[in-house]
């Protein structure tokens, strides 16, 4: 038998993650949270495995895996590839295959390899296969396209024992792994700009405990929704819940004060001691922004800003954790013109402490019902 059939026998469908630029010095990190996460998602893997900077998974379904490991920040991409040896002549054989099996009528091609070779370049694979691939598609009318215009990438990753041609390729969150800095930091959601500060943070490597601050069930309801989008991205499988109700305030700063201050409380009685402040001056005038930040300084506790560097961005970012459907409220506070003013001490107290006669902790297990265990959990009058 030719070495090439035996390449092709021995060849295996695989999950490929790329960590992101920020993660090469924690890929231990993602490799512990991609396992927790399969396990979390019940997805049966064999083996998960280092080839240089990838990671490599041997799940049962390469599908639905990669899908659970693309929940994980730390990742510039994953792929679902075939597995062969680093071989010139399999490697030409398995992109030429892999390529007449995904190309569709008309569609524009680019080959692009990566990585490291043994005896040959990775240009003069890229030009051998898309040679073969105008070869033998004449008939779908398939043409070249560019790095930067093209319908379908075919793309290859080489390692010095492995080449791994991506069958599919999807984009990554970025960011670091989850907890990778080991520290928790407390996050409040009680608007989208609040969620997304809590994506931010956890983005960050933070480990987050969330708590919500609502005004009525339907805020609650809705502010639920935006929680259990964020649940899927913290690598663990039970998950504690913070709750206040805050009521009789409609200006937005003055509830974002005491907000902060219902945080002072509650960072003081867990011990944690850095808290996530969900205002940016792109959004806010920064003498709130500092404020705020003092307040928190003033307690001995450390101010973290999620937000301080974001743009239009955070339109994507809303997208990422499944907030289309808020994305109009969400440009119409990033539009809004705040005024500051005074606001007597006594009455930001007395908001703070009247909430927090309404705190409730639920627990959560991380899974398909999150929503309903949550509410059913808070029933009461609100």
């Amino acid at each position: 038998m030719s070495q090439l059939n035996e390449s092709r026998m021995s060849q295996k469908t695989v999950v490929i993650v790329f960590p992101s630029v920020f993660s090469l010095n924690k890929i231990s990190y993602l490799v512990t949270n991609i396992s927790k996460i399969l396990k979390i998602k019940k997805q049966l893997f064999t083996k998960i495995r280092r080839d240089g900077s990838i990671i490599v998974v041997e799940a049962r379904d390469p599908v639905l895996a990669s899908s659970a490991i693309g929940l994980l920040f730390g990742i510039d991409r994953i792929a679902i590839a075939k597995e062969v040896d680093n071989n010139f002549d399999t490697v030409l054989s398995i992109i030429t295959e892999t390529g007449l099996s995904l190309l569709l009528s008309g569609e524009k091609f680019y080959v692009k390899v990566d990585g490291k070779t043994r005896g040959y370049l990775a240009k003069d694979l890229e030009v051998a296969a898309t040679s073969n691939l105008i070869e033998k598609t004449t008939e779908l009318q398939a043409r070249v396209g560019s790095e930067t215009d093209h319908d379908r990438l075919l793309y290859t990753c080489l390692t010095n024992s492995h080449a791994y041609v991506s069958i599919f390729v999807d984009m990554g969150m970025g960011g670091v792994p989850y907890n990778s800095q080991h520290e928790t930091i407390l996050c409040c959601i009680y608007d989208e700009l609040s969620a997304i500060s809590c994506l931010e943070s956890i983005k960050m490597g933070f480990d987050v405990m969330i708590l919500a601050c609502y005004r009525s069930e339907s805020d609650l309801l809705r502010l639920s929704k935006m929680i259990d989008k964020i649940l899927s991205r913290i690598v663990r499988d039970n998950v504690e819940l913070l709750f206040c109700k805050i009521s009789g305030i409609s200006d937005l700063l003055t509830r974002i004060i005491v907000i902060t201050h219902i945080m002072l409380s509650i960072a003081s009685n867990t011990k944690i001691s850095r808290i996530a402040l969900a205002i940016s001056p792109i959004v806010f005038p920064s003498s709130f922004v500092e404020y705020n930040a003092k307040i928190v300084l003033k307690n001995n506790f450390f101010p973290w800003f999620p937000l301080s560097g974001i743009d239009s961005s955070i339109l994507e970012n809303a997208r990422e954790i499944g907030l289309e459907k808020y994305l109009t409220d969400l440009e119409n506070l990033c539009k809004s013109r705040f005024r500051t003013k005074a606001i007597p001490k006594a009455r930001i107290r007395r908001y703070a402490n009247e909430a927090l006669k309404t705190f409730k902790r639920v627990s959560v297990i991380v899974g398909s019902k999150n929503l309903h265990n949550i509410m059913d959990s808070l029933k009461s009058d609100h």
